[in-house]
This record gives C-alpha cells, structure tokens and sequence, in this order.
C-alpha cells in the first residue's frame, strides 16, 4: 500500500485481512497483477485530487483463481482461472476482489502473466483509435510507443491496415522490437524522423502529454486527430489551446478518452475477442519482467526510470 505519497520509498508491503467479496463480487486468489502507469500517478500523489489517499492498495488488473463469490453470483466461477478489473486499486495483493461483471475465463493457453499486459491496455488501444475515429488506409503516430498500452497500439493499427505507423521511440532497440510488431517508421521523442518518414499524420495518439504535446499538433495533417489516453509526462501546458487555435485553418481536433466512458458490455467484449486472439499468437503480449509482489517499489523505480518496454508483471 501507499505509506506515503512520491518516490516508491513510499510503498509498503502490509498485513491486512483477506477480502470479503460482497454482492456481485468475486474474490480472486491473485497470481499476476499487472503495473500500470495510472498505478505511477497515483502513486506519486498526481491524482490526490481526485480523491486517493496514503494508504491506498494499488492495482487495478489481476488475474488467478476465484476462490469465492458474492451474494448473487453462480459459485460455478469457483475454482475458474479469470483475469478482473478490480477498479482503481486494491490488485497489489494475494486476494482481491472485483465486480462478477468485470471478469473474464482466461483462455486455455494463455499466461495469465500475458492476460493482465493485454487485458486492459488492448481496450484503451482499441477504443482510442475509435475515438479518433481512424479508418484503414490513415497514417498514425504513437507517441510513447514502448508501454503496455503504446504496445496494443501499434499492434491494432497495423492490424487494421494503417498506411504507416510511425512511433516515438528513446532507443534504436526499442525501436527494432516495435518494428517487429507493426511499426514501419522510428521518430525521436520530439517527433522528428528519417526523410521517408510521413510529413504528416491523420491520427495521433499519445500516451504521453507533458511539456512537448502541443509541439505534436504541428504534425497533423488537415483534418488530423489527436486523442491523448494517458498522462506519464505530465500534464500538458495549461495554454495548449492556443496552438490549436494557431492552425484553424486546419481543423484540426484534439480529445482525451477513457475507457470508463464504455459501456461495460463493449468493453467486455473487445476483451474477450482480444484475449482469444493473444491465445492464438494473433496479438503479442510483451512482459518487460516479472517480479515477486514484494518488490513492487523496484518496479515502480523502473517504470520512473523509464528502462520498461511493455509491463511488469507482479506476482505474489
């Protein structure tokens, strides 16, 4: 749990009693828990506002074995091998609970290691790339390509038959593994890349934010669409509008998305299909380590660090 909020220093491995699933909740007895770059925000007190508290149970992705349900739920899901989305926290731990709802079988031959780097990154992928309503045959930048999520992104993007994919990418191995997934062209962090790079894209999605977001409007082409789906640097600068505003005549459109504004049943079901096709070797699922759950802080200085390409995994 969180001590207290910052550095990972403030994380603390604690005794608490075993969860008691309430109506419509299974308990989970966990095997993996997936580290997530909203975990780093909370963590570090960015999200304080939004009601987080020291003493806070990271960890919204997990997968095991259900050892016990709720009021109201079939005790035929005891006993089943599931990845769960417990909500915005409580998945650092041995046992978990989460809404029946939020629960999916694992499909036979996939690591539930494997379940919880695709489970929720693959929705915010799909239904980003929806949000900027990108169609086959449209050029599209990753910004922040090496997580979990930048991952999904440019894996779906090729799938769907982007003309190119381009990503920002810190290192010239990054850069050849995201090749290997779907990747055709390799920018630097400010965007800029090799002369047969596109001059422009239709579709940004970015990861990222902080200082340089607004710099990333400029690589629109008219009518592009930039959707920002995550935060890991930072917040944009208060005045990024008036960039927008500087390029009217380009019409171009900026969003943020988050997956709590699907409908569960849509997410549920993206979920399971892409699940089913990570089973396949449709859909590659990319662990950067596994580490004992103890050592959760040594994951977090890495996720600060930036040295994570896909996720790290926690295992109790």
């Amino acid at each position: 749990m969180i001590r207290e909020f910052g550095d990972p220093r403030g994380l603390s491995v604690t005794d608490i009693p075993d969860p008691v699933p309430a109506r419509g909740q299974v308990m989970i007895t966990v095997e993996a828990v997936g580290v997530a770059g909203a975990d780093v925000m909370i963590r570090s007190g960015a999200l304080a506002a939004y009601g987080f508290r020291e003493g806070h149970i990271l960890g919204g992705e997990v997968a095991g074995t259900v050892a016990a349900v709720g009021e109201g739920v079939d005790a035929a899901w005891i006993g089943q091998r599931v990845w769960a989305f417990t909500g915005t926290g409580g998945g650092y731990a041995e046992r978990a609970v989460a809404p029946v709802s939020e629960v999916l079988p694992v499909p036979a031959g996939l690591a539930v290691v494997d379940a919880v780097t695709l489970g929720s990154s693959g929705i915010v992928a799909h239904f980003g790339l929806a949000h900027a309503h990108f169609a086959e045959g449209e050029t599209v930048l990753v910004r922040g390509a090496a997580g979990s999520l930048g991952i999904m992104t440019v894996q779906l993007a090729a799938r769907r038959g982007a003309s190119a994919v381009a990503v920002t990418t810190s290192s010239p191995e990054r850069g050849r593994r995201l090749r290997s997934l779907g990747a055709t062209h390799l920018l630097d962090r400010s965007g800029a890349g090799g002369p047969d790079a596109p001059r422009g894209y239709d579709v940004i999605i970015d990861v990222v934010a902080g200082d340089r977001m607004p710099s990333f409007f400029d690589r629109l082409n008219p009518n592009g669409r930039l959707v920002l789906v995550g935060a890991v640097g930072g917040q944009p600068p208060a005045d990024f509008g008036a960039t927008l505003m500087a390029a009217f005549q380009k019409s171009l459109s900026f969003a943020t998305f988050s997956a709590a504004t699907v409908p569960e049943p849509a997410r549920q079901a993206v979920r399971r299909d892409q699940l089913a096709a990570a089973a396949r070797g449709e859909l590659v699922a990319v662990v950067h380590e596994v580490l004992p759950l103890e050592q959760a802080a040594v994951a977090h200085q890495k996720m600060d660090a930036g040295q994570v390409f896909g996720r790290i995994v926690l295992t109790p």
